[in-house]
């Protein structure tokens, strides 16, 4: 159990009352109490420690002035799944195959904005790694996007606290790491269903990109029987970095916008 910290020098502490710089040590307290001085000090000592904790709070979790969260330029609108591009994640694996869709469960609330929007890839043939068609089957990507600006609570709290959760939508959580330099503070999470995604807060924004992958089995001649094995299955790993660098630019792409 965690205790109580202690005042070095406090009462109780063990430490004479009158060792402390700008207090003159002659001067003693009335009987059955403690100095006029001291109880001053100690209040003083309280505001100092409380103003010290909002500070940080206003450097480190983005909190405005007006104890709102900085919305640090973002702009979260119902056309702004327009700016999901997603260069790096088309270049590794296949064009986009159409505009980006809006979900249907936007909010437009003055404590809260929300999108979520989806950019189907190319569906393209498995290939084996001489350039081979492997057995038929194909593979399509999906990346979603979902895009929160808090207006009234700082979102750091509970963003945190989302890091420790060992299941996300009926799927396991295989590891969690820690992406620098983006935002406030950004996770890379990988998915027992070996989907990923990054989730980021900066300021009163909360951004979550997530890549997931699927397998489609060649035409079946009668005949057949069973499908053919997946020889080569789409190594979702390598395309971490594609998810970030994205994720990066969606960002930037929410304050342009």
């Amino acid at each position: 159990m965690i205790s109580e910290p202690e005042l070095v020098g406090g009462p109780g502490s063990g430490e004479p009352a009158d060792v402390v710089s700008g207090f003159d040590p002659e001067q003693r307290p009335a009987a059955g109490g403690r100095r006029r001085g001291q109880g001053l000090l100690w209040a003083a000592a309280g505001a100092v420690v409380a103003s010290a904790v909002w500070a940080t709070a206003v450097f480190a979790y983005g909190i405005g002035g007006d104890r709102k969260p900085d919305p640090r330029g973002y702009r979260v609108e119902s056309d702004s799944c327009a700016a999901v591009e997603l260069k790096a994640l088309a270049k590794a694996v296949g064009k986009p195959a159409g505009e980006p869709s809006t979900e249907l469960d936007g909010i437009e609330h003055p404590a809260l904005r929300r999108i979520r929007c989806t950019v189907d890839f190319t569906v393209a043939v498995v290939r084996a790694p001489d350039g081979a068609e492997a057995s038929g089957w194909s593979t399509g990507y999906q990346a979603s996007l979902t895009a929160e600006l808090h207006q009234e609570t700082d979102p750091r709290p509970e963003f945190e606290a989302s890091s420790m959760l060992t299941e996300i939508d009926d799927v396991g959580v295989d590891r969690v790491e820690r992406v620098p330099d983006l935002g406030d503070l950004a996770y890379l999470l990988i998915m027992e269903d070996e989907s990923m995604r990054v989730q980021v807060v900066d300021g009163g924004a909360v951004v979550t990109l997530t890549l997931s992958s699927w397998m489609s089995p060649p035409d079946i001649d009668s005949g057949r029987n069973g499908l053919p094995d997946v020889e080569y299955q789409p190594e979702m790993l390598a395309h971490q970095g594609d998810l970030i660098s994205d994720t990066r630019d969606v960002m930037k792409a929410l304050k342009a916008g």
